[in-house]
């Protein structure tokens, strides 16, 4: 999976999480949903993305350090 793609699900579980708790819990819960479309928003004019840091020390780490074989 992506990085990119990891960003996106970890936004849509969270608005789903928010969701059900506002159902089940709280309306307050609704500004966690709020928080994610504004994080988004942010993260689509600045390019900074605190999820994307986080991913990319806890499981992206080595990734982008992989080159191909050389062929001789």
């Amino acid at each position: 999976m992506t990085l990119e793609n990891s960003i996106r699900l970890l936004a849509g579980c969270m608005v789903l999480l928010s969701l059900a708790l506002y159902y089940f819990v709280s309306p307050w819960w609704l500004l966690l949903t709020a928080f994610v479309g504004l994080n988004l928003a942010q993260s689509s004019f600045t390019g900074l993305c605190p999820a994307e840091a986080i991913f990319k020390r806890l499981f992206y780490k080595n990734r982008h350090n992989q080159t191909a074989p050389a062929s001789n």
